[in-house]
């Protein structure tokens, strides 16, 4: 492998998933700005749209975002009146968040977005699961290997 030649960075395929994941947010951002959401704060919603009322930990968990980052968009969208924390009844220690009912009304205004970057991408609704799959492949590939699987 010393004898390579350094790959350029048009050849490395970190950029390329760095490079593809600005372009989402480029494409989203008029999509989002219509709902006022920037895309992190929709990616909240798409968790609690699936389910609803998830301890801060379980929202972080299942975005790979760490309490730090998460807790200040909670606080910004509780801020707008688009969800809720409590503390949780059996464990004080837990803080879980819950949509409020403009929060769950919001999901009928986002219901185009998801079909609006399929057709964005030129694949077919095949193609788009295939290699979401193989990311997500890959991701938990990367993932393991960082934890000495």
């Amino acid at each position: 492998m010393a004898d390579q030649p350094m790959p350029t960075i048009d050849q490395m395929l970190c950029f390329a998933v760095y490079s593809a994941g600005h372009a989402f947010t480029r494409y989203y951002k008029p999509r989002l700005d219509a709902l006022d959401l920037t895309y992190p704060q929709y990616l909240v919603f798409l968790v609690l749209w699936e389910r609803d009322d998830l301890t801060v930990k379980a929202l972080g968990d299942k975005l790979f975002l760490d309490s730090g980052t998460i807790t200040p968009l909670i606080k910004r969208l509780e801020a707008r009146g688009l969800v809720e924390r409590r503390r949780d009844e059996d464990d004080e220690r837990q803080v879980r968040i819950r949509l409020t009912g403009e929060g769950r009304a919001l999901k009928a205004k986002a219901q185009s977005i998801p079909l609006a970057v399929v057709q964005g991408s030129g694949l077919t609704l095949e193609g788009v699961d295939a290699l979401r799959r193989e990311l997500m492949a890959l991701r938990d590939r990367l993932d393991g290997m960082e934890r000495g699987s």
